[in-house]
């Protein structure tokens, strides 16, 4: 089997979209399928992964986004995308260079995939571009219905996508590497990063992209309502100088970007996962925390009500709900007994969402499509 895969961004961008079509390259080359990415072309990128072609595709600076370059495939990628001659063709939430893309594949015969990653319609809501929504979705659904078949990370969006007019949406599920984000990452040093000196205050941690739809700003009201509460944040965004000043006199640590053994270490080491954020298509850090073992306080976006138990693993809240978020951490922070149950459950709720078995559900997608069939997912 060949894969084609179209993205609208790539290493050495690090963000939720990046993290699952690595592991999904990886999981490509462990299974022996050969592929080849089609990306924006950063200055920085290299031109291979892991022995597998990268396709740079020249753009501009996205404005709303300068981390992002945009732009449409060329004359150049429609060449060397034939030259792979592709079985399949995986487009990573077409916009730019997947809708170029889905034009190369159906002239060169290939089936199609599309994958639902970001929810645009959402985000123009939230930088106040509301007004733009019925667009985006005209434009999402027109994408996705050129595909042969669209997947998308949870029930929440599934249905939202049926409900705007895309056609035959499987579901695709999101996983976690339950062997790295694990309890046994537990450390008293990195507990004494995170807390700034002060190990025995409960540890509210937030993990991603700083930036305003992630609200993190509402997160102040919660150490202010509830004591012996410290947050901290770790990852780096546009938002990160106004953020430093919003919990500016506030028990809060900025920790920048972690990776690797040090973001398992924070996530282990800390009480409780937080996360208010406004849109997300999945929430691949809240599946993470849990499977470090911590209860998960979290708005209702994105896979959240696929994963989260209220009271059971965590509680959730609606989008913008300062005072439900203060009653979620009040909650988890009642009795420690509790807390610990909690984390357990968040734990063995992890442990059954495995990547490997995710990836293979998709590439059985792959085969289905290729074989003519209509998927099983």
């Amino acid at each position: 089997m060949r894969v084609a895969l179209f993205t609208e961004t790539f290493l050495p961008k690090v963000d939720g979209i990046v993290t699952v079509l690595v592991l999904l390259m990886d999981h490509l080359l462990k299974r022996g399928v050969e592929f080849v990415v089609v990306a924006p072309k950063l200055t920085n990128q290299e031109s291979q992964y892991r022995g597998q072609k990268v396709i740079g595709v020249p753009g501009i600076t996205f404005p709303l986004y300068p981390e992002l370059k945009i732009g449409p495939p060329t004359l150049h990628t429609y060449r060397e995308v034939k030259r792979f001659q592709p079985d399949i063709a995986h487009f990573i939430h077409p916009t730019l260079v997947g809708t170029g893309g889905l034009m190369m594949a159906k002239r060169l015969n290939v089936p199609t995939l599309a994958s639902f990653h970001l929810d645009v319609a959402s985000m123009t809501r939230h930088f106040g571009l509301g007004f733009l929504e019925p667009l985006v979705w005209w434009y999402t659904r027109t994408n996705f219905n050129a595909a042969d078949y669209a997947l998308a990370p949870s029930r929440r969006v599934q249905e939202e996508m049926m409900a705007h007019g895309v056609r035959d949406v499987g579901l695709w599920r999101r996983g976690v590497n339950a062997a790295n984000f694990h309890p046994c990452h537990i450390s008293l040093d990195m507990r004494m990063r995170l807390s700034d000196g002060h190990p025995e205050d409960t540890i509210l941690l937030y993990v991603g992209r700083l930036s305003n739809e992630k609200q993190i700003d509402q997160i102040r009201p919660v150490l202010a309502a509830v004591p012996g509460a410290r947050l901290a944040i770790v990852g780096h965004g546009p938002a990160h100088e106004d953020l430093q000043a919003h919990f500016a006199g506030t028990p809060t640590k900025f920790m920048g970007y972690l990776s690797g053994e040090e973001l398992w270490s924070a996530f282990a080491s800390s009480d409780m996962f937080v996360f208010p954020s406004a849109t997300e298509t999945f929430g691949l850090v809240v599946i993470e925390a849990m499977a470090a073992g911590l209860p998960v306080v979290t708005s209702r976006v994105g896979g959240v009500d696929d994963m989260v138990q209220p009271g059971v693993n965590g509680y959730v809240f609606e989008v913008g709900d300062v005072r439900g978020m203060i009653d979620g951490v009040r909650a988890v922070m009642s009795e420690p007994s509790k807390r610990r149950v909690m984390g357990r459950n968040a734990r063995l709720f992890a442990e059954t969402q495995s990547w490997p078995s995710m990836m293979d559900e998709l590439l059985v997608c792959y085969d289905d499509l290729i074989s003519g069939r209509t998927p099983s997912i």
